[in-house]
């Protein structure tokens, strides 16, 4: 306890940084407080609760801003959406992959296809979110075209103005502005999952509450290994005289993470996981087959579903970790560097032994990482809280892990320059991708 005052207190000795947090938590209070404006012509009385699915996982990445019926209620999703769809582009068209190669120049105009295109998302969602969502309660108090166009007008300000928040947290905070935004709307409805768990096992169930929150911190501390696993290859540089100067010769390693696509296999398959109910309501009652399936994968907790569910998640995995890993480009620029891999040849060799390496972690990765997406699931049929249990794995405590692990390594970094100790004991933060040279 000693040595965390003494870091806090080194902490904010340090004015740059200290500034750096005070604007993250300034910024984070205004998204807050933006969730909870309700937009114009709706009775807040009326709406409903927090939306179950797809619309129950959107909800909770917001921080209730989507059952509120905010200005914020599509928060940074479109962004997110629109960046996945850029990021698909420069993968499989020649004119992005291009474009992506012409450096600064070329992650400007990146940038602003990513934002037109965030604004022709937000109106798409926001016709659905309007027309899905809020009009069926029968809380909107004015005529649905007047109510229909404010509301697509307020959205999409709503929307750009959270990019604006999540980019002034990277520029003036301490980084990870949209990361932080989604992990500051997890974080948000924690408290009240807690409270609501400790109100519904009473003072007879103390001892299961604290059982239940032993093992939370046993599945945090998993999901962190989780996160932070690596595989670090080794690279040997050639020494090169310069000037009369020796370079070189050092070996260095390049880290491949054991879960290197992070959540975007969970999102992926939590969208592919609502076809077949979806499918089963077309032939509802005409067929013994579609009730079934219809039945079966409406219930989350059930067998089937988290089978199909983690069956997914491995594909996915594998899918974006070879759109996102290129082990070519990896082997060409450490050609270029002047590296090689002790007992690989350069080139086509390299190219073989690295892909070789990534599909033997992302086996295991994928597997662990469909076990965390289904926990919560588990969780319920243990009997916890079905909102204390979403903590319990998923997408919600993978974006928490991996967000609050690199804020601290951003906390660790500006420690570390002015030569005071790190937030670890060892004063520095494990696997920080900082102590690598990536060829």
């Amino acid at each position: 306890m000693k040595k965390f005052i003494s870091t806090v207190k080194n902490i904010f000795s340090i004015e740059d940084l200290r500034v750096r947090i005070l604007n993250t938590i300034g910024f984070l209070i205004i998204f807050r407080l933006g969730s909870f404006i309700v937009l114009p012509g709706v009775d807040p009385s009326k709406l409903g609760g927090a939306p179950e699915g797809i619309f129950g996982l959107i909800d909770t990445f917001l921080g209730g801003a989507f059952s509120n019926a905010s200005i914020f209620g599509l928060g940074i999703m479109p962004y997110i959406s629109a960046s996945i769809v850029l990021q698909l582009l420069t993968v499989g068209v020649p004119y992005f992959q291009k474009m992506q190669k012409e450096g600064e120049s070329g992650r400007k105009r990146i940038n602003q296809i990513t934002r037109v295109l965030t604004i022709a998302i937000t109106v798409a969602q926001g016709i659905g979110y309007v027309t899905a969502t809020i009009l069926p309660t029968g809380a909107v108090m004015v005529s649905t075209s007047l109510f229909m166009f404010s509301s697509l007008v307020l959205l999409s300000a709503g929307t750009m103005f959270c990019m604006w928040l999540g980019e002034k947290i990277t520029e003036k905070g301490i980084g990870n502005g949209i990361s932080m935004l989604i992990m500051i709307g997890i974080i948000s409805r924690f408290p009240g999952a807690l409270i609501a768990e400790g109100l519904e096992k009473g003072s007879s169930g103390m001892l299961l509450l604290i059982i239940e929150a032993v093992v939370l911190f046993f599945v945090v501390v998993g999901v962190i290994a989780l996160t932070e696993a690596t595989r670090r290859i080794p690279v040997q540089y050639a020494k090169q005289v310069v000037g009369g100067k020796v370079y070189g010769g050092q070996r260095q390693y390049i880290p491949i993470k054991v879960n290197a696509s992070g959540v975007m296999p969970i999102i992926f398959a939590q969208s592919l996981m609502f076809v077949p109910a979806l499918i089963a309501q077309i032939w509802a009652g005409e067929s013994d087959i579609a009730n079934y399936i219809g039945t079966t994968f409406s219930d989350f907790t059930s067998w089937q579903y988290n089978l199909l569910f983690a069956v997914l998640i491995i594909v996915f995995t594998f899918f974006y970790t070879a759109i996102t890993v290129n082990p070519e480009q990896i082997a060409e620029d450490m050609k270029r560097n002047g590296g090689f891999v002790p007992g690989i040849k350069p080139g086509a060799p390299t190219s073989d032994f690295i892909d070789g390496i990534i599909s033997k972690i992302t086996l295991p990765g994928s597997v662990l990482l469909a076990a965390v997406a289904i926990l919560p699931a588990l969780a319920i049929i243990a009997g916890v809280g079905g909102e204390f249990a979403q903590f319990y794995g998923g997408t919600s405590l993978l974006i928490m892990v991996g967000v609050i692990m690199d804020t601290l390594r951003q906390i660790e970094s500006y420690l570390l320059m002015r030569h005071y100790e790190g937030m670890m004991k060892s004063g520095n933060v494990k696997n920080n991708p900082s102590n690598y040279q990536v060829a």
